[in-house]
C-alpha cells in the first residue's frame, strides 16, 4: 500500500489489474454517465477551492458519489431492457450498496465512502467535523476513485485542475 494514502482507503488488489471491459461487464457509456463524471470533476475543483476543511470534505465526498452514480447509470441503462418484464424494486438503497452489487471490483471503494457518509452529512450541514488532513486525504481518495471509475467505464480521465491542497503540519 502506498504510504501517502490513509490505511482505511482501498488498496490495490488483483481486480485492479483486469482490463476495464472485464470488471463490470459494461458495454456503453450513456450521456448521463458522462454528465455525472463531469459533475464529479467540478465537485473536486470546488473541494480544492473550499475555504474550510468541512466544505472540502463534503465536496470531495460528493465527487465520489457522482462517480459511483456514473457506474450505476451505465449498468442501469444496460439492464433496463432485462428488467422490463420484472417488477421494479421500490426499496431505497444507498448508492454505495448498489455500486457494491453492480461492480464488485469497486466494493472496497464503496465501503470506504459509505463509511464517510455521516461525516459528509455533518460537513454539509456546516458542522466543522473534520480537520484539514482528513479533508485533504478525502480529496486525494476521491481523485483516485474517479480515475478508477473512468478506467472501469473506459473513459479518458483528465483531472479538471491541478488540485493543490493545503499543507498539513
Amino acid at each position: 500500500m502506498n504510504s501517502t494514502r490513509p490505511r482505511t482507503s482501498p488498496g490495490t488488489h488483483s481486480g485492479d489489474a483486469l482490463p476495464a471491459s472485464n470488471l463490470c461487464e459494461l458495454t456503453m457509456t450513456p450521456v448521463a454517465a458522462d454528465d455525472l463524471i463531469h459533475g464529479a470533476q467540478r465537485s473536486l475543483a470546488r473541494a480544492a477551492l473550499a475555504g474550510t476543511p468541512h466544505e472540502r470534505y463534503a465536496a470531495a465526498h460528493l465527487a465520489a458519489l457522482r462517480a459511483a452514480a456514473a457506474v450505476i447509470a451505465v449498468v442501469a441503462s444496460r439492464s433496463s431492457q432485462v428488467r422490463a418484464n420484472r417488477p421494479v424494486r421500490q426499496q431505497v438503497r444507498s448508492a454505495w450498496v448498489v455500486l457494491r452489487e453492480v461492480c464488485p471490483p469497486l466494493s472496497e471503494w464503496a465501503d470506504f465512502f459509505a463509511a464517510g457518509a455521516q461525516t459528509r452529512a455533518a460537513a454539509e450541514a456546516g458542522i466543522p467535523c473534520v480537520g484539514a488532513r482528513a479533508a485533504d486525504d478525502l480529496v486525494r481518495d476521491a481523485q483516485t476513485f474517479l480515475a478508477r471509475v473512468c478506467d472501469v467505464l473506459e473513459l479518458t480521465h483528465q483531472p479538471a485542475l491541478d488540485l493543490r491542497l493545503r499543507a498539513v503540519g
